[in-house]
């Protein structure tokens, strides 16, 4: 038995049966995390950190004790703080930044008793949407090593997709979970903003960020989910979750699955077609299939980008080479010192978005851009409110399109098109799933599922009743 081949629930059941330990899982992933470093999936390996963690883990088990995830090796994002452990946002900024503290998902984490194997590789402060805008070298995909693996997680989707760790963390600001989970063909889960403290996520945009998991499959994902959520007193944003069931439901039958025409703009052919069977496969099972109007589809992708980059621009003005992390030499005054640290350690991207949202916020254009994109943000989030009232989630494709190959999206413009599909759902704050569900020239494709304000369970479930009609592995 490769204990790297078996999936959460899976490799769980084998530690607590003791076909396996935790010791020996845990240098399965780290032999494999070795073999696999041309992926570029990691920023930093902890490797002794995680093999005494892991006897720790097994000494508990031995003792009787068990926890939800009590041996199980686990990769976080790089933008998540981890205490003791390098946190870089893959930003030179930030390159030997250590946090003095742990945030709450990975205090939970620990609790729970899972193993830290390493901080994934991402985008830089996650600004990105193919893993090449790391200071740290592109993310290679598991899938094509010539193809991006999607981000801005991409270390984390792309880690699990290689079979690396059962499952990792990620976080998702405008499709950065579910759209690397679709180009890995993993699934990818952005839980309800709130739902999860994001105390100890490095800020991107803060009304839009929220930390999700990526797992093998939809129960390992709501398995996942159960740990880390709920309220935290250090996140005044969020909440506490209740009625959280210990197995899913993949019985679809009399669920209403709501289409807009609007979704099925854009889309790639052979994705089209993916997308397609899955709805078939839906109905095959005794969902009924409504059609639905979003009217503001098109306007989502304008007003995130002016949003989350006024949000960028403001969170990212404490990285001044003062305060902490890198900082240029050869200045003459603070003025200087200001602008040649932010020149020499960002990235061109991370640059881009500060530029706009300044823009965005400045005088004689705060209310012609960001006073207006905040208006719009709340009729699209009534609009698929709306939508979902008759219906128990929306389903659309996670992408339109497979992954790209690296180096192949040089306008931005054209990038930021690969989330057409993932914004609204920031912008709303509802919880999305993206499912595999076959390929399309041999790549994978991700079927997106929106749901209802805390009904991850829901959408879980239509995602594990596409898993059914895939054969259980999203090959269909």
């Amino acid at each position: 038995m490769d204990v790297t081949d078996l999936s959460l629930g899976e490799l769980k059941a084998a530690l607590d049966s003791g076909k396996v330990s935790a010791v020996e899982a845990t240098q399965a992933a780290l032999n494999k995390i070795e073999r696999n470093k041309n992926l570029n999936n990691y920023v930093t390996v902890c490797g002794t950190e995680a093999l005494a963690a892991a006897f720790l883990a097994d000494e508990k088990r031995a003792k009787g004790e068990n926890g939800a995830l009590l041996g199980v090796p686990i990769a976080v994002k790089d933008n998540i703080s981890t205490e003791g452990i390098r946190t870089t946002c893959a930003s030179k900024f930030l390159k030997d930044y250590v946090p003095p503290y742990d945030a709450t998902v990975v205090k939970k984490l620990k609790d729970a008793g899972a193993v830290i194997v390493g901080k994934t590789n991402m985008d830089e402060f996650a600004m990105g949407s193919t893993d090449e805008t790391s200071a740290f070298g592109a993310v290679h995909s598991a899938v094509d090593a010539e193809r991006v693996p999607g981000g801005s997680s991409g270390g984390s989707a792309n880690t699990v997709a290689a079979g690396e760790v059962p499952c990792a963390l990620g976080s998702d600001t405008g499709g950065s979970i579910r759209q690397p989970a679709s180009y890995c063909g993993v699934v990818g889960l952005k839980p309800t903003y709130s739902a999860v403290s994001r105390y100890g996520l490095i800020a991107f945009a803060s009304s839009l960020d929220q930390i999700g998991t990526f797992t093998r499959t939809c129960d390992d994902a709501y398995a996942l989910y159960r740990v880390i959520c709920g309220k935290d007193k250090a996140d005044a944003t969020s909440s506490d979750i209740k009625n959280i069931t210990q197995e899913l439901n993949g019985d679809v039958r009399g669920k209403t699955i709501g289409i807009a025409d609007e979704f099925t703009k854009n889309l790639d052919g052979g994705v089209g077609k993916r997308f397609n069977a899955a709805v078939d496969a839906l109905k095959a099972q005794g969902a009924k299939i409504k059609s639905v109007s979003i009217k503001s589809f098109d306007t989502a992708l304008a007003v995130y980008y002016v949003i989350s980059s006024a949000e960028a621009a403001s969170n990212l003005s404490r990285y001044d080479g003062v305060k902490y992390g890198a900082r240029a030499e050869g200045y003459k005054d603070i003025a200087e010192l200001y602008t040649k640290s932010r020149t020499e350690f960002f990235g061109d991207e991370v640059k881009r978005r500060i530029m706009i949202g300044n823009y965005v916020l400045s005088s004689g254009y705060y209310d012609a851009y960001y006073l207006k994109a905040s208006r719009i943000r709340t009729l699209i989030a009534r609009e698929y409110n709306a939508a979902l009232c008759g219906c128990d989630a929306l389903i659309c494709p996670t992408a339109p399109t497979v992954a790209p190959k690296i180096g192949a999206q040089t306008d931005p413009a054209l990038t930021y098109l690969s989330d057409i599909y993932t914004v609204p759902v920031n912008i709303t704050g509802l919880p999305a799933v993206s499912v595999p569900f076959g390929t399309s020239d041999g790549l994978p494709v991700g079927v997106q599922i929106i749901g209802k304000a805390f009904d991850e369970a829901g959408i879980l479930g239509i995602g594990k009743a596409l898993e059914i009609a895939a054969g259980g592995n999203g090959n269909a």
